[in-house]
């Protein structure tokens, strides 16, 4: 009895292929946080969201040791969407936090990103089956982040035909390199039909 159960023991351990890609990443930003997040995480998350110039080009997420956060992710350079330093005194004034430590990445200053990211935007967006649902806003959740050419597409996605709906059409858009989908699925099971009846 005592071997069986610690075999079975050991398969929970064992990771499911597919399964960890489900769970929202830890500290993401435009994810919603776990049922037992702290407040200070709440509130750290709160006020990123709430930057005036947070956008679909920009990939933010933190990490809380104590009263220590630390900022991770990328944005494009230069006013006004360069949101690194924004970011790091909106997360200073919190009560509660001792010190930030700014890990945000400055994505490179090139007229080709920025016509990959138009580009990108006009591609998912601007698809019916997508923008009516994500598209229309304050923040939608699909974040379209570029750096030298290569697309990454992070934040949420209600189920995985728009997953790969929009994995196909960030792939058609001309001069990109590559495109990695690390779009969190939250009903990973729902069907076709289940979303046309929405």
């Amino acid at each position: 009895m005592r071997k069986l159960l610690g075999v079975l023991c050991m398969a929970l351990l064992v990771p499911v292929p597919g399964f960890a890609r489900q769970q929202p990443p830890q500290g993401q930003v435009f994810t919603p946080g776990p049922a037992n997040e702290p407040q200070l995480a709440q509130q750290v998350r709160h006020a990123l969201l709430m930057l005036p110039y947070y956008s679909i080009w920009d990939n933010l997420s933190f990490s809380l040791n104590g009263g220590v956060v630390t900022l991770e992710g990328s944005c494009p350079p230069g006013p006004p969407w360069e949101i690194r330093s924004d970011a790091e005194n909106a997360v200073k004034r919190i009560k509660g936090v001792t010190q930030v430590i700014n890990h945000i990445k400055l994505q490179p200053l090139s007229a080709l990103d920025w016509q990959i990211r138009r580009a990108e935007e006009r591609a998912i967006y601007g698809d019916p089956e997508i923008g009516t649902r994500y598209g229309y806003q304050a923040l939608p959740s699909i974040h379209i982040i570029v750096d030298n050419g290569r697309v990454t597409l992070v934040g949420v996605v209600d189920n995985q035909f728009d997953n790969t709906l929009i994995r196909t059409r960030a792939n058609q858009v001309p001069n990109v390199f590559s495109v990695k989908d690390d779009l969190v699925v939250l009903n990973p099971g729902k069907k076709k039909e289940d979303v046309s009846q929405k």
